[in-house]
């Protein structure tokens, strides 16, 4: 495992200088109509170095498989540039495989067709094909099974042919994107310490493997060094060596401390980040975003409410890693809602505790009139755009705004697609604080009352 003094490897010029592929401020954004731009990942240094496994995180709509694509030569940066060996990757030979979440194998070819498939393209004779897939599937406990079909296989089993066919071609950057997030526990659990197993033996014929995870236990289970990816644009926030011996005990303290700092700068997006656990210096990386607005976590107003009356039965706080495991989440299944609960002022995160405020400890207690008036307060206070949509209804005389004159606004900070979920989430939250209704038919935000008048004219007019 490698150590460092510092704490941006990813900008350290020895190891720049032996990357295997090292990107220099890679960019990737929508141009738009107006002359403005949608920016996905923005300007981002950084470098897959040999003998290491580089574990890349971040929230939904980070940029993470983007990230990935960009890396791999699949999708070209709209700015900056990506090299392999020092050569820009669309002029080199690169020798990367990819293992995917879904498997991704041909159902009407055999567990050994699937392997050789890629020598096949590579065009090696049938002889080498043959005994270098049969190794391959040795490798991973699957000899034998070599003339069976991908749907005669469980999962983990199918995601072993496609570890297998991944590593046949002897990659020297095995890229992995999420590989065991469709799998159950307990098949996920042996498969990444089979890996664990094949990458310390030195057994893998690869140099590096870059790891696309959500789970955070996972990255820090394997990982030799853990990025951490905001969002909006895309961007690192933390990059940092994990410095813990293998193997690591997940009930360890070092164990345990890393995983609650990940948690804390996922769930504080505007907060810069401190220095990992255990690791020399000072911040990696500064984060230095401005928004307009906000980023509306798609989180229901029962999740949100739900949570605070959990945390209340905890005793008003709790440790997030536990809190994600007493509920079976993923962290994107938890993150939204403990960033609308901040965002509303209901909860804190506290180095990696989730912990209930005042206002929260009172929207828990209330009746569901009162949480409505206290959600409509704390909306009002803490959220720009449904502030926004208020005040445009309050000053119309006909207490009506068309859709897009929002979706203008937001377009400017967001793809086209989060600009309209950002808009749903809005809804979706303006209607249960009845701070305004939606008319689905004429794309339009109205006051409440408003739309309860024109269906009773409608009505009367029949």
């Amino acid at each position: 495992m490698q150590e460092s003094a510092t704490l941006n490897p990813s900008l350290d010029a020895p190891q720049a200088a032996d990357a295997i592929i090292r990107a220099e401020k890679i960019e990737k954004y929508y141009a738009q109509p107006s002359q403005n731009r949608i920016q996905v990942i923005s300007a981002t240094d950084l470098n897959i170095v040999p003998g290491e496994i580089l574990a890349l995180l971040g929230p939904s709509g980070s940029g993470k498989s983007t990230m990935l694509r960009m890396l791999t030569g699949l999708s070209k940066p709209t700015a900056g540039q990506v090299y392999w060996h020092g050569k820009p990757i669309a002029e080199a030979e690169i020798n990367v495989s990819i293992v995917f979440q879904s498997f991704a194998l041909f159902p009407w070819l055999t567990v050994l067709e699937n392997v050789e498939a890629p020598l096949q393209a590579r065009g090696a004779a049938p002889a080498e094909r043959r005994e270098r897939s049969m190794k391959m599937l040795d490798m991973v406990g699957l000899d034998g099974f070599e003339a069976a079909y991908p749907k005669e296989l469980s999962g983990g089993m199918r995601q072993r042919v496609g570890f297998a066919r991944a590593l046949v071609v002897e990659p020297e950057v095995l890229f992995m994107d999420e590989p065991f997030s469709a799998l159950d526990v307990l098949t996920a659990e042996n498969l990444r310490s089979e890996l664990l197993e094949l990458w310390t033996k030195k057994t893998m014929p690869t140099k590096a493997v870059f790891l696309v995870t959500h789970n955070i236990e996972e990255a820090v289970l394997l990982a030799d060094r853990i990025i951490v990816l905001g969002r909006n644009p895309g961007r690192i926030r933390t990059d940092f060596h994990v410095l813990l011996p293998q193997p690591r005990d997940r009930k360890s303290e070092g164990f345990t401390q890393l995983v609650d700092y990940i948690y804390k700068v996922l769930t504080r997006p505007d907060t810069e980040p401190a220095e990992a656990p255990g690791q020399p210096g000072g911040p990696r990386v500064r984060d230095q975003r401005q928004m307009r607005y906000q980023m509306l976590p798609h989180a229901r107003p029962g999740g949100i409410a739900g949570l605070l009356e959990l945390l209340l039965d905890k005793g008003g706080r709790d440790d997030m890693y536990r809190l994600a495991d007493d509920l079976s989440f993923e962290i994107d299944d938890l993150l939204p809602i403990v960033d609308a609960g901040q965002l509303l002022g209901f909860l804190k995160v506290e180095e990696g505790d989730a912990a209930i405020t005042p206002s929260g400890d009172e929207f828990a207690n209330s009746e569901i009139l009162r949480q409505k008036e206290l959600f409509r307060n704390a909306a009002i206070d803490n959220v720009l755009l449904l502030r926004q949509i208020r005040r445009a209804l309050e000053s119309k005389s006909d207490h009506t705004v068309p859709e897009d004159f929002f979706l203008d606004m937001l377009d400017e900070q967001f793809s086209e697609e989060e600009s309209q979920r950002q808009i749903e989430t809005a809804v979706n939250w303006g209607r249960y604080a009845e701070l305004f209704d939606f008319d689905a038919a004429r794309r339009r935000f109205v006051m409440p009352d408003a739309l309860e008048e024109e269906v009773a004219e409608g009505e009367d007019s029949k």
